[in-house]
């Protein structure tokens, strides 16, 4: 079922704010696509949307080879010709900005297996709503308003205000919670969707030809990183979204442009120009997770796998991204121009 948030299924308007607001949170944690990249907004995230192209252009479209080589690095262990593709997805977009790149068809075509970040359909089980839910609200005696500083209160609801939402709707909601419906609202007034997400549309494609496919964590690990934050973490955590809102179409069309021909430099830059600001944070939603990955990487190069790996650009980026790190332990890498003509 199609669910509008403003229209109940028969069509009749919903005029509750509260429902409305949960129309939204079921569009996103309902996504098959739903990752922790959508909570911690623009800079902290890199929830990249690739920017709109001239023609009208669907992801069955043919790809061209004058497209841009996109973000995607080949991963190489020559002693047992494994071979992995380290590619950076965008976990929403807009119908027109496809195809991808011709990197990703090549990774698809080229490898036996795909990995996402969450095993195919994590996000179709209803039972993640109600765990999510459990987690992102208060008891009947807490509130958003008591929880967080005055002023963030304040920002709150001049946001709620202008996306004709009572902000009384969101005062049961702990401030993680409430910055995943910030930036998954945002996005959607520029026009992105999860449903055209990278992750998404291989998913899609890995079913259809029943290709083999796995996720490298659970939507519980997932959630339980939020449910461990700290009410400190949680308030830096909405701050930083409510205090990205104004900016963030300015800064989206710099920053998907990057993504689309691989500036790795020019993305990092712009992920981690906040990260004196919340070191915690980056720590724990993407460099932790890095190293925690390092180890199933290794193992699929030291089988001789042939991998597509699909994960959020960010964590390509840094001294402890997946690309230094790899390289650190002797693996060859490089950007998909430069080792196509070896596939």
């Amino acid at each position: 079922m199609n669910w509008d948030r403003n229209r109940w299924p028969a069509g009749r308007r919903v005029k509750s704010p509260h429902i409305r607001v949960a129309f939204r949170v079921r569009a996103v944690f309902e996504s098959p696509v739903f990752s922790i990249r959508h909570t911690l907004g623009l800079a902290l995230l890199l929830l990249l949307t690739a920017c709109r192209v001239s023609d009208h252009r669907t992801p069955d479209t043919p790809v061209s080879a004058a497209d841009p080589a996109g973000s995607v690095w080949v991963v190489d262990a020559p002693k047992t010709g494994g071979r992995v593709f380290l590619c950076g997805t965008i976990h929403i977009l807009r119908e027109d900005d496809y195809p991808l790149s011709p990197a990703y068809e090549a990774a698809y075509a080229n490898t036996d297996r795909v990995v996402f970040e969450l095993p195919p359909g994590a996000g179709e089980d209803s039972a993640m709503t109600t765990r999510m839910r459990e987690l992102g609200q208060y008891p009947a005696d807490g509130s958003l308003e008591s929880s967080v500083k005055p002023e963030t209160w304040d920002a709150v609801k001049k946001w709620a205000a202008s996306r004709g939402i009572e902000a009384s709707s969101l005062n049961r909601f702990r401030p993680w919670f409430v910055a995943l419906l910030i930036t998954s609202s945002e996005y959607a007034a520029l026009g992105a969707k999860p449903q055209w997400g990278v992750d998404n549309h291989f998913e899609a494609r890995t079913k259809r030809d029943g290709k083999p496919a796995s996720g490298l964590e659970t939507v519980e690990f997932q959630l339980q990183l939020f449910a461990g934050l700290t009410p400190d973490q949680q308030q830096e955590m909405l701050e930083q979204t409510l205090g990205e809102v104004s900016t963030l179409p300015q800064e989206y069309a710099s920053m998907i442009e990057s993504w689309k021909h691989g500036r790795l430099d020019e993305l990092g830059e712009m992920l981690f120009r906040e990260q004196a600001k919340f070191p915690d944070l980056m720590d724990l939603f993407l460099f932790n997770r890095n190293q925690a990955w390092m180890g199933r990487l290794e193992e699929m190069l030291q089988k001789g796998e042939k991998v597509m790996l699909l994960v959020g650009t960010g964590h390509f980026a840094a001294e402890k991204g997946l690309i230094e790190l790899l390289k650190a332990r002797g693996y060859k890498v490089r950007h998909y121009s430069e080792a196509k003509g070896d596939l």
